[in-house]
């Protein structure tokens, strides 16, 4: 399955995603012989350890994927500033056309929306995906392997707890959902940069899920 491929598979062996993820003990302690994918999300999410069940999805997604689910949870859970939108859309523009000028182009947004929030997150992890971090005339410097993962993971928790913090368990058990509505194709990106924002992309007009939508 290649990074262009929208969706993942959830039936998939959980073994190696759990050693991948950088998951805690208790957590990696909730996987059984023959667990899928989503069997181990579902495991995770029920006991307690959401945060690392989305750990376990943003490594799971091809990055293009990851990004996008981090596009949507930063658009639909946050009131966007300006340079927000600008990084959230930078990052949309990347999914759509993974071109290295989009990936730049991302950096730039994503430093303008500040790193530490979730726009920026979700920008940087588009940059982070591939090509080199070096600029375009001077050899490459490939960016570390599970930084998009991790950033897209960095985007879902500032917006979990950037507002009512203690709402974060029932955001983050939302943002799951989301996540595998786009590791399914439920919540397909747009084919080109004219089709709908983000916040609005979903197939077929999913009302039970703009009804669970966090608000904050």
């Amino acid at each position: 399955m290649g990074q262009d491929d929208p969706s993942t598979k959830l039936d998939q062996p959980a073994a190696e995603l759990r050693d991948r993820a950088g998951i805690g003990d208790e957590a990696r302690g909730q996987l059984a012989d023959g667990m899928t994918l989503r069997t181990f999300l579902d495991a995770l999410s029920r006991n307690g350890h959401r945060i690392d069940a989305i750990k376990v999805l943003a490594h799971a997604l091809p990055k293009r994927a990851a990004v996008w689910w981090a596009c949507l949870v930063a658009a639909e859970a946050t009131k966007p500033s300006p340079e927000a939108a600008e990084a959230i859309e930078a990052a949309r523009a990347w999914v759509i056309d993974p071109s290295d000028a989009h990936r730049r182009s991302a950096f730039a947004a994503a430093q303008k929306a500040g790193l530490g929030t979730p726009a920026g997150c979700a920008a940087a992890a588009a940059y982070f995906s591939g090509g080199s971090l070096a600029p375009a005339d001077l050899p490459v410097v490939a960016p570390p392997e599970p930084a998009t993962a991790k950033l897209v993971v960095g985007a879902l928790t500032f917006c979990a707890v950037i507002h009512e913090p203690e709402k974060a368990p029932e955001k983050y058990t939302a943002f799951l959902q989301m996540g595998e509505e786009v590791a399914e194709g439920r919540r397909p990106w747009p084919r080109s940069a004219h089709d709908r924002p983000a916040s609005a992309s979903r197939e077929g007009g999913d009302a039970h899920a703009a009804a669970r939508r966090p608000r904050l």
